[in-house]
């Protein structure tokens, strides 16, 4: 590939993110279906986006390297140094990380939002420093999403990293997402959701009926799913044909992650054919480069067309991490120890206004982590299954104390009745926990308790739930706080 086809290529993934991102973002979790045809409300400048602002920071800290290498301990490393983002498993990797616990345990331990998006959304860097590569550039996008995902979230970002590489030397969408599939297990469900969404887009072609059947199948609570959103990527790429505007608009109607699916599809046609974004979608963003101030102590180019000059020198220069000479890094687990018993006609609690005791003598439970549950079994009719658990805060602070559970739930903090509900859904993130999973309040430095009651609903055979302390200004996880 000539020089000059190279880097228009690679301004065309750039402006072609930005534009998805930014026509997506007022909609991001945004259920949908919408009806967009454009940008609405139009900007007037780039939207900043964690799609972009990670790969911002994995360039500046390659760049900074003589011999730059793609190594999930550096990727780890930098995530400590300069990101503050406290989303989802971006929190909870800083939290593993912060606990000692490296990657790839650091994505896979103890994280509820494994099969998120939030590496798939990464994968353009892989791809433009592997044009025409797709199996480094699927190994380079391996070291990144192991830092925070596990399964199907890594999948994601090695499937879509191997799309964009081949899409360098290649337009036909079909074969394009082959390369993508080869580099992920074909027994995986994400090879299935997308391999679902291929013969239902051959047999309808109706965007709407495809869209019910992902989420028929593939549907998830949590917005940015891949098991999901990939799916509605690859049907806007099949029924778009190509047609840049069509595309992106068929994906951002899809509602959910609308942002990030948006964001990627514009990265890819962006690739193919970088003459094929209508000046309309670029004129109203511009070329200026923004990211978000939770990307800390860096200095970032400050226009797209310096970051693409940047990553074309680092084409040149960037190698991958030398497995053989990594040892691979044990989990150190860390169990969660409970006071646990059984207390009788929970219905009688009258919304909590009194603590419950637990049944003596108390069992001694030990939790894996933060993600614990028990089989529905254990609990008798009408009861509630009690827990006790301790933690310890090194000064006063204001804490969010979250504990979020699918099923019925009770919690009371220091004897005092904090939050409860009858069944939801689960999204165990302290920046966007469900409303009654959680509650802030300012503590003493010292022990406190956290006393909670589960119940089965909709007669689940496990109950799960998700605790823990966060910062209630920083949203970011409390590390090591529990006894």
């Amino acid at each position: 590939m000539k020089q000059d086809e190279y880097r228009k290529k690679v301004m065309g993934c750039w402006l072609g993110k930005a534009v998805g991102g930014t026509l997506g973002q007022p909609y991001e979790g945004c259920t949908g279906p919408l009806n967009l045809e454009y940008y609405n409300p139009e900007p007037t400048d780039m939207i900043p986006n964690d799609d972009l602002d990670l790969q911002v920071l994995w360039v500046y800290v390659l760049n900074k390297m003589t011999s730059p290498v793609v190594d999930r301990d550096i990727l780890a490393d930098a995530w400590l140094k300069h990101v503050a983002f406290p989303w989802d498993e971006y929190g909870i990797a800083i939290r593993n990380l912060r606990n000692g616990i490296r990657p790839p345990h650091s994505g896979s331990y103890d994280n509820w939002f494994v099969d998120g998006l939030g590496a798939a959304i990464r994968s353009e860097l892989w791809a433009c420093l592997a044009p025409g590569k797709p199996e480094l550039a699927a190994a380079f996008a391996y070291e990144d999403a192991c830092v925070d995902h596990d399964g199907n979230g890594i999948y994601a970002e090695q499937f879509l990293a191997a799309m964009e590489s081949a899409a360098f030397v290649e337009s036909d969408i079909n074969k394009l997402l082959d390369s993508g599939l080869q580099y992920i297990p074909a027994d995986s469900r994400l090879a299935q959701a997308i391999n679902d969404t291929r013969k239902w887009c051959k047999l309808s072609g109706e965007p709407l009926k495809i869209r019910e059947q992902i989420l028929q199948k593939y549907g998830s609570e949590n917005f940015t799913d891949v098991l999901m959103n990939i799916p509605f990527a690859v049907m806007a790429l099949l029924l778009g044909k190509g047609d840049f505007s069509k595309t992106i608009c068929l994906s951002v109607n899809c509602g959910r992650d609308a942002d990030c699916t948006t964001a990627s599809v514009g990265a890819i046609l962006g690739i193919i054919n970088p003459d094929g974004i209508d000046v309309k979608w670029l004129k109203p963003i511009g070329r200026k480069l923004v990211i978000n101030d939770g990307i800390t102590g860096i200095t970032h180019p400050a226009t797209l067309d310096e970051f693409t000059d940047i990553v074309i020198d680092l084409h040149k220069r960037v190698t991958l991490r030398n497995a053989p000479n990594h040892a691979e890094s044990k989990v150190a687990t860390q169990k969660i120890h409970a006071e646990a018993g059984i207390y009788a006609d929970w219905f009688a609690l009258d919304e909590g206004k009194f603590s419950p005791c637990l049944n003596k003598p108390a069992e001694i439970c030990d939790f894996p982590g933060y993600c614990g549950s028990i089989p529905a079994s254990q609990i008798p009719s009408d009861s509630l299954y009690m827990m006790r658990f301790h933690f310890e805060l090194k000064q006063k602070q204001r804490v969010r104390i979250m504990f979020n559970s699918a099923s019925n739930n009770r919690v009371w903090l220091n004897g005092k009745f904090a939050f409860g509900r009858e069944s939801g859904r689960m999204t165990p993130s302290f920046h966007r926990v469900p409303v009654n999973q959680f509650t802030d309040a300012e503590l003493e430095a010292g022990q406190h308790e956290i006393l909670v009651g589960v119940a089965p609903a909709n007669g689940e055979k496990e109950i799960t739930w998700v605790i823990g302390v966060g910062d209630t200004k920083t949203k970011q996880w409390l590390p090591n706080v529990f006894k």
